[in-house]
């Protein structure tokens, strides 16, 4: 049985922030995947639910007139993965959080969930962070707009205040345009399991395909919160596609802006060998995504298909 004060099932979002204002005890839920485990554990026990799980307006992939990409925050992992808009503009996302749990977690789990819990490991985390996205929150004093990278402020903490709903994620045309990832999760399952680390990477190419005119890379689980490597994306810049030693000294100047720590999953030492090595692979696999691209290039298309569960 699960310790509940009570649940609200909430008519729309402001209906939602007036009940979590009514009660200081009281926590958003949607898909449930996490908050239920926590009240389980004892560690949110007694509390009151404010259910947001059914709201409309939350769900689903839209893209806006000036070709951003709107997320609703309470669409499930299934749904990203399989919608055409995503699909097509950046797939990468999609094949990110279909690495998560397994086919009933990613059936309940939202990208809103996955962000707002603050856990480093979260499989949608690393691949917002290439992708610039915003994240658009509600709250009594009326809307703000975040970037993803201000919004973890460590462990499992965001900025996001209690009262506050997370309505969008918004990836911007400018970063998924021209623009292509993968992503990259090393556990010791193939599936159902949490990322010992997690990494992202993205290019964007010159005209003739030979150079990389730009390059994010960030991971998870690499530190506690998840992190961009902005020096080591420098090293790339207008270098050659094909140049394997400037990929490997990006995978070297990686190590230099992690702080991976030692757990029951993994050491740090061996968390920093997989943070060098899944640079590069990630790496390989983005250039060879955008060079096997004859189409125009609107976003990160991928050949393949699925994620990719262990290095």
């Amino acid at each position: 049985m699960f310790d509940i004060s009570s649940f609200y099932e909430a008519k729309s979002v402001g209906d939602a922030i007036g009940a979590l204002v009514r009660d200081p005890q009281a926590q958003i839920i949607s898909g449930g995947t996490d908050v239920l485990i926590r009240v389980r554990e004892g560690k949110d026990a007694g509390r009151s639910l404010v259910s947001i799980h059914n709201l409309k307006e939350l769900k689903g992939v839209e893209l806006l007139d000036n070709g951003d990409i709107r997320i609703g925050a309470g669409t499930a992992f299934t749904h990203i993965t399989n919608d055409p808009l995503i699909q097509r503009l950046v797939p990468m996302l999609g094949e990110a959080v279909d690495t998560v749990g397994g086919p009933q977690i990613r059936n309940m789990g939202t990208i809103g969930g996955n962000i707002c819990n603050g856990a480093t490991s979260a499989d949608s985390a690393s691949t917002l962070w290439t992708l610039e996205a915003d994240l658009v929150l509600e709250g009594p004093d009326g809307e703000h707009r975040i970037p993803v990278e201000k919004f973890y402020t460590g462990p499992g903490r965001t900025v996001r205040d209690r009262c506050q709903v997370c309505k969008y994620v918004v990836i911007h045309r400018d970063a998924y345009e021209g623009w292509y990832g993968h992503y990259m999760k090393y556990g010791k399952r193939k599936a159902m399991e949490i990322a010992t680390l997690g990494c992202a990477v993205r290019v964007k190419l010159s005209e003739d395909r030979t150079r990389i005119r730009d390059v994010r890379l960030a991971y998870g689980v690499a530190g506690p919160t998840p992190l961009r490597c902005r020096d080591a994306e420098e090293i790339l810049k207008e270098c050659r596609a094909d140049d394997q030693e400037a990929a490997a000294a990006f995978g070297k100047m990686a190590l230099t802006q992690v702080n991976p720590r030692t757990s029951w999953r993994a050491s740090r030492e061996f968390r920093m060998q997989l943070i060098e090595e899944l640079a590069k692979r990630a790496l390989a696999a983005a250039l060879e995504k955008a060079l096997a691209d004859t189409g125009e290039p609107t976003g990160d298309r991928n050949p393949a298909t699925g994620g990719e569960s262990n290095a």
